[in-house]
């Protein structure tokens, strides 16, 4: 075999890079599905219109989220869905997005967890930053957290309560 080893992955836990190999108790060993795969939009309407009018998939109005600074299209795709997300004002996390994206892209993943504090917990364990303190409440009224993509091979992760 050639390139690195490969450790395994146990029923108890989770090997992690990041730690050096520690193993990882609960949380990440109980993961949920995607929920969702978001991409940031410069026109939600039209990106909407897309997806609706051309492909025919089942999508949300758009709903402003003030607390994130985003306003949101869900388009429910079986048991997953994409996350249209657009800049709500001026002070939006998607701004600076946009501005290195163009024509915007990719954003982030969300997984759901089963258990998000003790997910949280062997996150924080592993030296894996969030972009906040704490969960906050996410566009489907659950709790969320970001973990940062520098420790996350370059993408943005959500993880939130399944």
């Amino acid at each position: 075999m050639l390139g690195r080893v490969v450790r395994p992955v146990l029923r108890s836990g989770v090997r992690s890079a990041a730690s050096g190999g520690k193993l990882a108790q609960s949380g990440l060993n109980k993961l949920g599905p995607i929920n969702h795969v978001a991409m940031a939009v410069t026109d939600i309407e039209k990106s909407r219109s897309f997806y609706r009018d051309v492909l025919g998939a089942d999508c949300s109005e758009v709903e402003q989220q003030p607390a994130h600074g985003v306003s949101t299209v869900f388009i429910r795709m079986g048991e997953t869905a994409i996350e249209l997300i657009t800049p709500l004002g001026d002070n939006s996390p998607i701004n600076s997005f946009l501005k290195k994206n163009k024509n915007g892209g990719l954003h982030h993943i969300c997984i759901d967890v089963h258990d998000i504090e003790a997910t949280l917990k062997v996150v924080r364990a592993n030296n894996i930053r969030t972009l906040t303190p704490t969960t906050v409440i996410g566009a489907h009224g659950k709790p969320v957290i970001f973990l940062h993509p520098k420790d996350c091979n370059g993408l943005l992760l959500e993880l939130q309560q399944l």
